[in-house]
């Protein structure tokens, strides 16, 4: 029986490095740069597949899923690593593209390699739509900046308390300019503001008609069962996890998000830091979000009922549990001297392990 050629790839938009390593040697049987289209892919694993079983392994980056896709469409197993899961040596001081693609072929032919998982075509086109919608908040956070900019710069302050209210929009149509340039340019900077508030309005219709699809829609609405989590984040954490029976544990989806403390321990000393922010970092920004509601007191307040009209007793119970204890959890650390943005990621690693136990059935 042929043995197992183990086909590490480094991928770039325009080549390819592949090394191929099977059997017991140590040495690649051979190393090669290719362009990188479909094509000559599919005619190079084709060969391959003429003299055995192929397995290949590359780096995730931002070439996407679809090399897997089609890999495995041609049935190689294909795996996609996580970049921060590959060994990096101090005393290497030397990195091109071949030694990358001999890199990912040891590792994959000693089974050491750290697969991320890959997202349905249909999973991944909602999750570009969802950091969109982000990338649209970001945007619309920089107009309003440069507005607000633009008015101090010419004397005009605001001082009738919060901003981007219907009574601060009263007094910006208000304001009179002596210069019509002026105007001009303040018109311009308003209209860049509504312009994104409106966009933004239209994302948010579109994910809630996303998020009641039949796909989605049991997921979301038990995590819609929490404080804090309503269809965006919900749908977030259903897309960006895909299984959650991945993680064994709840403790291994809290590193996965990079909620857990970084530890230096050696000898008899243990030392801990701040959160590793490794993993998906917009799962954990949102998480973060919706952590601030545990601020205020326990309530259910009227559209938190509503969500949870039609879920079982028990995971309206196991969600009460959570908010009581989150709200616990924040003053706690409060009352110890601790800032409020160090409590509240503290109250999101908690909330994390209460998302974990809902879509693993740990409710009890």
């Amino acid at each position: 029986m042929a043995s197992v050629q183990f086909v590490g790839l480094d991928v770039h938009k325009d080549t390819i490095d592949a090394t191929v390593m099977s059997g017991k040697n140590s040495t690649p049987d051979f190393e090669k740069r290719y362009t990188n289209s479909p094509k000559v892919v599919q005619k190079l694993f084709k060969s391959l597949q003429q003299r055995g079983p192929v397995a290949a392994a590359y780096e995730a980056g931002c070439m996407g899923f679809e090399l897997q896709r089609m890999l495995k469409g041609m049935g190689v197993e294909c795996l996609v690593i996580a970049p921060g899961k590959m060994p990096r040596f101090t005393s290497d001081r030397i990195k091109t593209d071949r030694r990358d693609a001999r890199t990912i072929a040891k590792l994959l032919k000693n089974g050491e390699v750290t697969p991320i998982n890959v997202p349905t075509p249909e999973d991944e086109a909602t999750r570009d739509f969802l950091r969109a919608r982000e990338d649209l908040k970001q945007d619309s956070g920089r107009a309003k900046q440069r507005l607000m900019k633009f008015l101090l710069r010419h004397g005009y302050t605001y001082r009738g308390g919060s901003y981007w209210t219907m009574k601060f929009a009263r007094c910006l149509s208000e304001l009179h300019f002596a210069l019509p340039l002026l105007k001009e340019t303040f018109d311009s900077y308003r209209l860049k503001v509504q312009e994104l508030k409106d966009q933004m309005r239209m994302l948010d219709e579109r994910i809630v008609a996303i998020a009641v699809q039949e796909q989605y829609a049991q997921r979301v609405a038990r995590l819609r069962c929490f404080r804090g989590i309503d269809y965006l984040i919900a749908l977030a954490l259903v897309v960006e996890v895909g299984d959650f029976r991945r993680f064994a544990t709840a403790a291994s989806f809290m590193a996965y998000l990079g909620l857990v403390p970084r530890e230096i321990s050696s000898g008899g000393s243990r030392r801990q830091g701040g959160i590793t922010k490794s993993g998906n970092g917009h799962l954990r920004k949102l998480l973060i979000e919706a952590s601030w509601h545990s601020r205020w007191k326990p309530s259910v307040s009227k559209r938190l009922r509503e969500r949870r009209e039609g879920q079982p007793v028990e995971l309206i119970a196991y969600a009460d549990r959570a908010m009581n204890r989150l709200h616990q959890k924040y003053i706690k650390i409060v009352v110890r001297g601790k800032t409020k943005q160090r409590a509240v990621t503290a109250v999101a690693r908690e909330l994390s392990g209460f998302v974990w136990g809902t879509m693993n059935g740990k409710i009890s």
